[in-house]
């Protein structure tokens, strides 16, 4: 029997719209507001009626392809407006998209192709010629070409229990998995946050890459619900801060580790406090977060929480203001969440267990992987006749029904709102020349810079080979910062590597190379050499150190970004800290355009001089 305050905390609200599909209900959108802007990318705005019509006609030639309910179609477009156009279209065909980021690794891609066996892939020009050789074997569907179709209402047979989209996620074996999500656990989510943070229409700027699942919310939960989408181009936080000015954008969805880059930027930073609405999750939110946020930003924050397999987000939290620890709050509508003990029984309230998730936003489960599906999702006539989803979390029911959450009970690792399995890594460096074992952890060293830490037993210790062998194939979170040679790996009483005793070593040194390298010789170059110790968090760099082989990330090129502007007093592009990737490079560059604009400076005073003496010849 469960226990009567837990009755009451999931329950059950049924009057969402079951009967509706995602397409259905962005058509009915469209005919309500045609002329209001749907999507803004780079100056160019499609109004409701318009993306409604350049989406039938897409899904109109996907038909005639043979896409029906079901049928996966691939989708590798760069962000732009043909990319909600593609999603929109694959949905109306009634077909289900995968995404297929273009930024990804080719052999990522690859497996993603050969796993799903998806008959049809929308991509366009610029990103064919980059595509593996998997996708020579498909229908291959040009997504800016207009198809000479008619921009009537698409007719498909679309149910509810239809899926919707397939998305990969890490995988412990090695090998990505395909989670299924049916149109009606995304109604139900869409209902869920209706109630959670409500759906009056803004301006909403999306930031998440489509093959991250949160993109679900910013890309077709607004264009159902009346909202403004503004796509943004992927550049750094000074363009975040600029796009939030120009469109007055009013809702932001983001990982904590984005909203601390963001922090970083005196630009975006302040840009955040003209928001209405901002939305965190994908990994634990620190409370020194929300204090600083609480700084420029006094609108509503809501702390979200959910994994994959149960639709995006299973529960929020609306944070006032942060304690000592931020809750992940309650369930969403139609969700229910459990906290059991080892023998799948709910344990009291205050008590440690492992999270479980039931509700409309149980998925179908993991795309041929009936054994995996049947491990994790499960039934439990003590719970009811519904599956319920093991997320492998822990956490802990308050008094007041709020959920406390307490990390994962396994090895799998949350990074920047990525979702990580080690293993999938550690199988790629096992199975690179030399290395014996391989196991890969999470470590934060220093407060709100985690990274990725591989430790080897390996004959060889060439850590560039061994990232440059990994980049080639996993997404860039997913390679590890550093690498640390051991002669053995410690272990439990069992016989187990004691991942915890990894925990405990020293930080790996991330600048063996730096030590060996030449000192900076000018102001410029110490500048620099200082902006990246600083972000790295290590005692020095090598004039010709790769920044990226140091561990550098996306967050700690925007702490450099951030650093070098302050010290220069002058606005620096942030691609620059990716083309130019040591201190020589980048301060010969930063040095020359010092100088050039120097030059310009003194000319155009030279300039304004010769002027001044030329009317005062025509006045004498």
């Amino acid at each position: 029997m469960l226990p009567a305050q837990l009755i009451e905390w999931n329950r059950t609200e049924a009057d969402y719209p079951r009967t509706c599909t995602i397409a259905e209900l962005f058509a009915a959108q469209a005919a309500r507001t045609p002329e209001a802007a749907a999507v803004v990318f780079h100056g160019r705005t499609l109004s409701y009626r318009q993306l409604d019509e350049c989406t039938n006609r897409l899904a109109r030639h996907l038909q005639s392809l043979g896409v029906k309910p079901d049928t996966l179609v691939g989708v590798a477009i760069d962000r732009s407006e043909t990319l909600v156009v593609s999603l929109l279209a694959i949905l109306k065909a009634g077909g289900a998209y995968v995404p297929l980021d273009p930024t990804y690794p080719q052999d990522r891609l690859a497996l993603v192709i050969e796993d799903s066996q998806m008959p049809v892939l929308l991509t366009t020009a610029a990103v064919r010629a980059h595509l593996p050789a998997a996708a020579a074997s498909l229908a291959i569907v040009d997504a800016e070409e207009a198809a000479n179709e008619s921009a009537a209402a698409v007719v498909s047979a679309t149910a509810p229990a239809n899926l919707a989209y397939v998305i990969y996620t890490s995988g412990s074996t090695g090998k990505p998995k395909g989670v299924m999500i049916e149109n009606r656990n995304v109604v139900n989510f869409f209902t869920g946050m209706d109630r959670a943070i409500g759906f009056e229409p803004g301006v909403w700027l999306a930031v998440t890459s489509f093959a991250f699942d949160i993109s679900v919310l910013e890309l077709l939960w607004t264009l159902t619900r009346g909202f403004t989408v503004v796509i943004h181009g992927g550049e750094g936080p000074a363009i975040i801060a600029q796009e939030i000015a120009r469109h007055k954008v009013t809702h932001l969805q983001m990982t904590p580790s984005l909203a601390r880059m963001l922090t970083l930027d005196a630009h975006a930073y302040a840009a955040l406090g003209s928001l209405k609405q901002m939305l965190l999750g994908g990994e634990a939110v620190p409370a020194a977060l929300i204090h600083h946020l609480r700084r420029v930003f006094h609108g509503e924050i809501y702390n979200m929480y959910g994994p994959t397999e149960t639709t995006i987000w299973s529960t929020t939290e609306h944070v006032e203001e942060a304690g000592a620890s931020v809750f992940i709050g309650r369930p969403i509508a139609n969700t229910q969440i459990y906290i059991l003990d080892a023998e799948f029984k709910p344990v009291p309230i205050g008590e440690i267990g492992e999270l479980y998730i039931g509700g409309d936003g149980v998925t179908r489960g993991y795309w041929n992987r009936p054994e995996l599906t049947a491990e994790r999702f499960l039934t439990l006539s003590e719970l009811g006749p519904g599956r319920i989803y093991r997320t492998g979390d822990l956490a802990r029911f308050l008094p007041d029904g709020k959920i406390d959450f307490l990390g994962r009970a396994d090895y799998q690792i949350k990074l920047r709102g990525h979702r990580i399995e080690p293993g999938e890594i550690e199988a790629l460096l096992e199975a690179q020349p030399g290395v014996r074992q391989a196991v890969v952890v999470l470590r934060e060293d220093r407060e709100g810079d985690a990274r990725l830490v591989a430790y080897l037993v390996a004959q060889t210790a060439d850590a560039h080979a061994l990232r440059s062998a990994l980049a080639a194939k996993l997404p860039d979170y997913m390679v590890p910062s550093a690498f640390a040679f051991l002669d053995e790996f410690p272990l439990t009483n069992n016989g187990k590597i004691d991942r915890k005793a990894l925990l405990k070593l020293p930080p790996p040194n991330l600048a063996t190379v730096a030590s060996l390298q030449a000192e900076p010789a000018n102001e410029m170059e110490r500048i620099v050499a200082r902006a990246w110790q600083e972000a790295l968090g290590i005692s020095s760099v090598g004039l010709n150190d790769n920044f990226f082989d140091l561990g550098a990330h996306s967050l700690t090129v925007a702490e450099a970004h951030a650093k070098l502007q302050e010290a220069l007093s002058r606005e620096i592009p942030l691609l620059d800290l990716f083309q130019f990737t040591t201190v020589s490079t980048l301060a010969a560059h930063l040095g020359g355009a010092q100088q050039a604009s120097a030059a310009s400076r003194l000319s155009d005073r030279a300039a304004r001089r010769r002027m001044a003496r030329q009317r005062e010849t025509r006045a004498s």
